[in-house]
């Protein structure tokens, strides 16, 4: 297939994560959200009982920005955690620490998977949010005094 010019392609897995979720310009409305991940299944009628909103956040202290040696939790990155109390079905609003963040591509991914994995989780949504921005105002005091803040 001969393509000329003017030809726009795209790449086969479509554009990534952090392009439809960019600062907006001035004068512009804020993207306010965007599913960017998810993982897991609908629960049959026989799985265990849904997953806990303390199972996921313990879940979510296991993720990382490779970067920080600090979990996404801690750093204030996770904005809100919803869990469906039948369905087991789970919503993570989350952002990062900035819109070229490196990880961009694979955090979400990986807060998708890290929920999916805890017993009695249903499907997993991950959306990410800019507006807030994150500031180091949105770490724990456990994530302050780790990093040195103290």
């Amino acid at each position: 297939m001969d393509m000329d010019e003017n030809t726009l392609t795209q790449p086969a897995h479509g554009s990534e994560p952090w392009q439809d979720h960019s600062h907006p310009g001035e004068g512009e409305e804020p993207q306010k959200s965007g599913l960017v991940a998810s993982a897991g299944a609908a629960k049959d009628a026989d799985d265990p009982a849904p997953a806990s909103k303390d199972g996921l956040i313990e879940a979510l202290k296991t993720v990382f920005d490779p970067e920080i040696p600090v979990n996404i939790y801690e750093l204030g990155l996770v904005y809100e955690l919803d869990v469906d109390e039948t369905s087991g079905d789970a919503k993570v609003t989350m952002t990062l620490t900035a819109p070229g963040c490196p990880v961009a591509g694979v955090l979400p991914q990986q807060v998708a998977d890290a929920c999916a994995g805890v017993p009695g989780t249903g499907r997993v949504q991950v959306f990410l949010v800019w507006d807030p921005a994150w500031t180091m105002e949105n770490m724990s005091e456990e994530a302050k005094l780790a990093l040195g803040f103290y």
